[in-house]
């Protein structure tokens, strides 16, 4: 279910941003801007980059949990959870994107 959510949310995403490319990250698929991931799907879960400090209020909140790709240390800037539906998921992927996309800009 959010692959499919994923699959939604990143095309309609490609099509409005040029700078957006489709690859691969920890073995899953993902979005990159400016060269930067900031979304993917890894076992089943959507995973954003997001502040750390907005991780912290997500994970607080029951909202998801930090990602672990998988080595035992969790990653302070990246939130592992199911979105309910494709608007929370646009939503997630959206505030990654702007996230990554406002450090690629130097602010």
């Amino acid at each position: 279910m959010v692959q499919a959510l994923f699959d939604r949310v990143s095309e309609r995403l490609l099509g409005e941003g040029a700078e957006l490319e489709r690859t691969r990250m920890f073995s899953s698929d993902g979005l990159k801007t400016a060269g930067k991931f900031f979304a993917m799907v890894s076992k089943g879960e959507l995973v954003v980059k997001l502040p750390r400090e907005r991780v912290d209020e997500l994970v607080a909140a029951g909202a998801g949990h930090r990602f672990d790709p998988g080595h035992g240390r969790l990653m302070k800037e990246w939130l592992a959870l199911r979105p309910a539906d494709e608007p929370a998921c646009a939503a997630y992927m959206s505030e990654a994107h702007n996230f990554v996309g406002a450090q690629g800009n130097g602010s």
